[in-house]
């Protein structure tokens, strides 16, 4: 009569079932999915803060051959993605308000021209410094194997030239506040010189009557000293 085979396990032992343990490593999935999801977020908020803000584009993150569907669902995805009550970081409102003025510019048609001018106006001279023709497109092999990529210089030369644009701006509107205030100056001192002739009218009119009375006593006081005058004998 054969022994049953002696086990190292005590009665009180619980051994995972292989069931047990999948469901363990499930949750562990879950929280580290959690984990690098709210870490991709603290990054995305921080990506656009130091994004170059006259760029929209580059706040976006988006080509700026993208139609105005995708940058409206461009910005869909990232304000969900970055959303102040889904985000623990700090500045996520200041980088969800960049999005928002981002989506905005680009959606307004004036202003996304005078954008895409002025990056056109970047990649005119950019190929013209590489002896490239102006209609070489983005997916040239000779652009392809340029170092730093096309794409990082292109945007460095766009940041470049709105830099310029936002200075010639600036002055302009200070120039026109200059001219705004010499024009508010010249009015308040148009009106200050109407009120003070007003002022020099209403005096010399109210001072009439003393003047006419000097006047007269300035007559009557010569008339009585030539009747006053003694001849003098010859």
């Amino acid at each position: 009569m054969s022994e049953k085979p002696s086990s190292s396990s005590t009665p009180g032992d619980k051994t995972p079932t292989p069931s047990a343990s999948g469901n363990g490593s499930v949750e562990i999935d879950k929280l580290l999915s959690r984990e690098a999801n709210a870490f991709q977020r603290e990054l995305e908020v921080e990506r656009i803060l130091v994004a170059f803000k006259l760029n929209p584009y580059e706040i976006l993150d988006i080509d700026e051959s993208a139609t105005p569907e995708e940058i409206k669902r461009k910005y869909r995805q990232l304000s969900l993605f970055i959303h102040p009550d889904k985000t623990p970081h700090a500045r996520a409102p200041d980088a969800f308000d960049l999005l928002k003025k981002a989506e905005s510019e680009l959606s307004d048609k004036p202003k996304r021209e005078e954008l895409d001018a002025i990056i056109k106006q970047a990649r005119l001279l950019l190929l013209k410094d590489l002896d490239l023709p102006i209609t070489t497109p983005d997916n040239d092999s000779k652009l392809k194997a340029l170092t730093p990529p096309w794409k990082q210089q292109l945007r460095a030369k766009s940041k470049e030239l709105l830099i310029d644009e936002e200075v010639r701006r600036r002055k302009a509107v200070k120039m026109n506040l200059a001219n705004e205030g010499l024009e508010a100056r010249k009015k308040e001192e148009e009106v200050a010189s109407r009120k003070r002739k007003a002022e020099e009218d209403a005096n010399w009119e109210a001072n009439r009557e003393q003047r006419v009375g000097s006047w007269r006593t300035f007559s009557n006081s010569n008339k009585k000293k030539k009747k006053s005058k003694v001849a003098i004998l010859g």
